[in-house]
């Protein structure tokens, strides 16, 4: 995103935060269903979408167009969300967009929050980014934007069989629904990245050549963080071809201490 639609989504953050404080636990999934529908309705009408993102120096008409079409079917919680995004400044109309389906998204992990899930959430998040990354043909089944949707879902049902917590299962539902034909590995990562800044953390992604102990995990997490000077979390993914060491990615930083790397680096300073 540039920056406009950076600031906006920020701003629509923090008016989030205040709007669903009163809500009750129902309520705050009911928005959340009805920020995706709205998400998904400005998928399909573009020319709705590029309405609404629009500049505009009075936003008053906007308003008055959101109240008009969602009114009779959103609650007042949802409206004055929907409303809010469409007053500030978008770089592109597909970024008001991103930015209501985050809120929807958002609104889950907070439901995840208060049922004390939210670290299981962003685990198995992680955890089903990784089954698709490596596995192409499940995540284009799940993410095709052409295929019927319900077929989609069950797909997903059978996929998860119960093994994930009720949010994490309702987090994944509401994505694979609203699929856009982006790489859903990508996606599902990112809704990993959103629990963990709910939770204040920032994420470390870790390739190692055999799985960590708890106290490894826990002791990585504590040293990143006070290099780091902020809350890191540690998600690994076990890949035995680097022989040794550890790969670690925070943000657009890669840190690369495996032998794999480090053999590489060698070999390219042996003379031919």
């Amino acid at each position: 995103m540039q920056a406009a639609s950076r600031e906006s989504v920020s701003k629509l953050s923090s008016s989030f935060d205040s709007v669903i404080s009163t809500l009750d636990d129902a309520s705050l999934t009911a928005v959340a269903d009805e920020l995706a529908a709205v998400a998904r309705l400005l998928a399909g009408e573009v020319a709705l979408r590029k309405h609404l993102a629009s500049r505009a120096d009075d936003s008053a008409p906007k308003k008055a167009a959101v109240r008009s079409l969602l009114g009779s079917r959103v609650s007042e919680s949802t409206l004055s969300l929907i409303e809010n995004a469409v007053s500030l400044r978008w770089s592109k109309s597909r970024d008001l967009m991103a930015a209501i389906q985050r809120l929807a998204r958002l609104a889950l992990v907070v439901a995840a929050e208060r049922a004390g899930q939210i670290e299981n959430v962003e685990d198995e998040l992680f955890r089903f980014s990784r089954v698709l990354e490596s596995n192409a043909r499940l995540a284009s089944l799940l993410g095709d934007p052409s295929a019927a949707a319900d077929g989609r879902l069950q797909l997903l049902d059978r996929v998860l069989a119960g093994k994930t917590t009720s949010q994490t299962a309702g987090l994944l539902a509401q994505t694979v629904q609203g699929a856009d034909g982006s790489n859903l590995s990508i996606v599902v990562a990112d809704l990993a990245e959103l629990a963990a800044a709910r939770r204040n953390e920032s994420v470390a992604h870790v390739t190692a050549p055999v799985a960590l102990s708890d106290a490894q995990d826990a002791r990585l997490s504590a040293v990143l963080s006070k290099i780091y000077g902020r809350k890191i979390s540690v998600q690994v993914e076990v890949d035995s071809s680097i022989g040794g060491g550890l790969v670690i990615r925070l943000g657009d930083e890669v840190v690369d201490g495996s032998i794999a790397s480090r053999l590489s680096a060698a070999a390219g300073e042996i003379p031919r």
